[in-house]
């Protein structure tokens, strides 16, 4: 059984990345293997890389990065029905235990013992094969790209950030950082009704980004310059006078310390922040009793839950094209470079993706399977 080379982008211990060549494994029962044709770079990708942590989450030795990812079937493993080679489909990076009360209770999200994609010890997709259980499988719709297919993951976070969040139609809403993910949540709470959309950064270039992304949404700019009172004052302004018109929701979007005070000070008493956004693993300037005094309600989460169908069927419908987020495509060769490049705050970026346009079903012959795809999904479709 030949196959082509399988590159691999590696976190090590001591905080390096490497692409090194990685093992093929065949897919055991229940199982598929998959040739990944897009996977894109996300911030926990670079939290584990520099701090070599999250939380709990620790690297201890060399792990295959990447979890925002599609790609298509090659061969599938004993007892797979629902899947054949050449399928495209997305993939949901977490495998959860099954067994626990919490998965029992339909809240896998939060199963301590989930196999995460990307997450030592657990290979992620940044490679060109990888075996992953058919039943985290989603085969996307003709009209999805791979690009589609990789951005259902950030998408997927925010739509958990959404439910929680509790968006309503004609209630404000304040979305903090104009990264991926707050880029996402802004376009989501507007097709889900909330108006105005405000959109707060630092950074003067990701805002005018999102000004053209989100042409409906109000921008706002951070002044270092004042506290978190201060700005929190500023953007309440942008919802009229009175606390009636301050935003009783606010999607903070960037894990940063003093963006949460703001985002505390920013909604109005008796609202809602959700913190989507990956931080520190402590935080000691939390304004308590503020949050307290005012019944904010401060709520955080955990991934998200049965949110690939809804997210491919609002990709699939036109209700969002995340696709103008990509704005850079890298090779599955040059996967440091595209970690290094987003890392780089010198160097403008918004979603880095990592493609790989090899046709991996050459190899299929020798593996003693069809390499035909469907006519529905060519296994060579549109990256």
């Amino acid at each position: 059984m030949s196959f082509l080379p399988n590159p691999s982008l590696q976190i090590t211990a001591d905080h390096q990345i490497k692409l090194v060549e990685a093992p093929i494994h065949s897919p055991g029962k229940g199982e598929v293997l998959l040739q990944i044709k897009a996977t894109g770079v996300c911030g926990s990708d670079l939290h584990f890389w520099k701090t070599g942590r999250i939380g709990e989450l620790v690297f201890h030795g060399d792990c295959i990065i990447g979890h925002e990812a599609a790609g298509v079937v090659l061969k599938v493993g004993e007892g797979v029905t629902d899947l054949k080679p050449g399928d495209r489909v997305a993939v949901e990076p977490g495998v959860p235990c099954e067994n626990c009360f919490l998965c029992d209770d339909g809240r896998y999200n939060l199963c301590e013992d989930v196999q995460f994609a990307g997450v030592y010890p657990y290979a992620g997709t940044l490679q060109r094969y990888k075996v992953h259980p058919a039943k985290w499988l989603h085969k996307l719709p003709p009209n999805l790209s791979y690009l589609d297919g990789a951005l259902l993951e950030p998408l997927s976070v925010v739509m958990r950030g959404i439910q929680v969040a509790h968006i309503e139609l004609g209630r404000g809403v304040v979305v903090c950082g104009a990264g991926p993910i707050g880029l996402i949540a802004a376009s989501a709470a507007r097709a889900s009704g909330a108006h105005p959309v405000v959109i707060t950064d630092i950074d003067a270039s990701r805002l005018a980004f999102a000004q053209t992304f989100l042409p409906s949404a109000v921008t706002y700019q951070i002044n270092p310059k004042l506290d978190a009172q201060g700005n929190a004052k500023a953007i309440r302004t942008l919802f009229g006078e009175g606390e009636y018109c301050a935003p009783d929701r606010v999607l903070e979007c960037t894990g940063v310390e003093s963006s949460i005070v703001t985002a505390a000070f920013t909604a109005r008493r008796g609202g809602i922040v959700v913190v989507i956004g990956v931080g520190k693993a402590e935080m000691n300037n939390l304004p308590f009793m503020h949050l307290s005094l005012a019944e904010i309600d401060l709520k955080f989460i955990n991934r998200y839950r049965d949110t690939w169908p809804p997210a491919m069927a609002v990709l699939d419908a036109g209700l969002l094209d995340l696709k103008p987020l990509v704005s850079h495509t890298f090779p599955l060769e040059r996967a440091k470079e595209a970690l290094e490049l987003c890392a780089d705050r010198g160097t403008p970026s918004i979603k880095v993706t990592i493609v790989d346009d090899v046709d991996a079903t050459a190899a299929l012959g020798d593996m003693g399977i069809s390499g035909t795809a469907s006519a529905s999904a060519p296994a060579t479709a549109r990256i």
